[in-house]
């Protein structure tokens, strides 16, 4: 799937991962995808939680090579 912007969380524990995510989100427009990767487990949860909770929605959420990856749409 095709995305606009990346962004690496790899490495960062809970709740580094969404904080940086937010704030990615923050520098796009509505309807542009952000792909995130992370290592962190929790994540999963997370992500999902977060989508619900800011009205963005999550498009995939699957996992790559050993990492967590998300595809995130901006409400």
């Amino acid at each position: 799937m095709n995305f606009d912007k990346e962004f690496d969380a790899s490495g960062l524990a809970c709740p580094l991962p969404i904080v940086k995510t937010k704030k990615s989100l923050q520098t796009m427009t509505s309807g542009q995808v952000l792909r995130v990767i992370a290592t962190d487990p929790g994540s999963v949860c997370d992500m999902e939680a977060f989508a619900e909770q800011t009205g963005n929605a999550l498009l995939y959420s699957g996992t790559e090579n050993s990492k967590f990856v998300f595809l995130l749409k901006k409400a």
